[in-house]
């Protein structure tokens, strides 16, 4: 994983700058997220890694199923990624991409995974909490999930708290058998 990383970085930077450049942060999204779901298609994928097609053919391939979800440089990324055999990077890149594009935007997506329904007035309540703590502005998603037992789990990027009854139960029989 480390190393799709390292090799998607410079592509989803690049992607970033230019989005950048144009103020069009949200389309490059939009596109990065609809080239990424394309690239993971069993059958797309498989076209990707066919050496008998040039990367020129793989290219066109891949934009004529996009159809008009890419604009001119979103098909010239394509081509480039394609010329340098790293069209199966898009889902990194566009992972990647997101989370530049959050970091100018002073925003973080947040995970809360709760053993109950969360209400509003609580959810609004982290929301100001995090707020506050991160210094960011704060896209929340709320999720059930009853094996927790009890208590939650937040996910903020790579901050994860988990104050879950299972996730204590879990350290306690660890702590046990050390």
């Amino acid at each position: 994983m480390a190393e799709t990383t390292t090799l998607a970085r410079p592509y989803a930077k690049a992607a970033f700058e230019v989005a950048k450049q144009d103020n069009a942060l949200d389309q490059w999204s939009k596109e990065l997220a609809l080239a990424s779901a394309v690239a993971q298609q069993p059958s797309v994928s498989n076209v990707l890694r066919d050496p008998s097609l040039s990367a020129q053919q793989i290219a066109s391939a891949f934009i004529d199923v996009c159809r008009d979800g890419l604009n001119e440089k979103g098909q010239n990324l394509i081509r480039l990624l394609a010329e340098n055999k790293r069209l199966v990077l898009l889902p990194e890149v566009s992972a990647l991409y997101e989370i530049l594009k959050a970091d100018q935007e002073k925003s973080v997506d947040v995970e809360i995974t709760a053993a109950f329904k969360i209400s509003s007035e609580v959810s609004q309540k982290l929301a100001n909490a995090l707020r506050s703590r991160l210094e960011r502005e704060i896209n929340l998603v709320t999720k059930v999930d009853q094996s927790l037992i009890g208590g939650a789990v937040i996910r903020a990027g790579d901050m994860v708290i988990d104050s879950s009854v299972f996730g204590k139960l879990t350290k306690l029989a660890e702590s046990m058998k050390s």
